[in-house]
């Protein structure tokens, strides 16, 4: 199974952010960055009321192009995650895995957000 198939379905809570749908089976040109939202200990099933903080404890970025998905950026460094831009507008997002399965997560299709994330990952030497 292709890395990002492998990122997308871990049990932690995740945000992806990508360029547009997010249909891996058609292999169309794509970004992807998937935020790893850490879990804290006693949150009783996550955020009441939409109130508290989502911390990302770590950062995938993918480029999808001519049929393959490769890993073009990972950090758990929070000096680098706190230049990210957290999407608090992400909803249920269902996304086509390579193998054409169908998957829901927490997402939003951002082709601006993408390009922010570029401009930082850039900037990392």
């Amino acid at each position: 199974m292709p890395e990002i198939d492998d990122v997308l379905q871990q049990p932690q809570r995740k945000l992806v952010v990508s360029e547009n749908d997010l249909r891996l089976d058609k292999n169309p040109n794509n970004k992807v960055f998937v935020l790893m939202v850490e879990e804290s200990r006693g949150s009783a099933g996550g955020r009441a009321a939409g109130s508290g903080s989502r911390r990302i404890d770590k950062i995938y970025g993918f480029s999808c192009e001519n049929g393959a998905c490769s890993k073009i950026f990972e950090t758990d460094r929070d000096s680098l995650i706190e230049q990210f831009d957290i999407p608090y507008s992400a909803v249920a997002m269902d996304v086509t895995l390579s193998d054409g399965s169908s998957y829901v997560v927490q997402g939003i299709v951002d082709p601006e957000l993408i390009s922010a994330y570029f401009k930082v990952t850039n900037n990392v030497k």
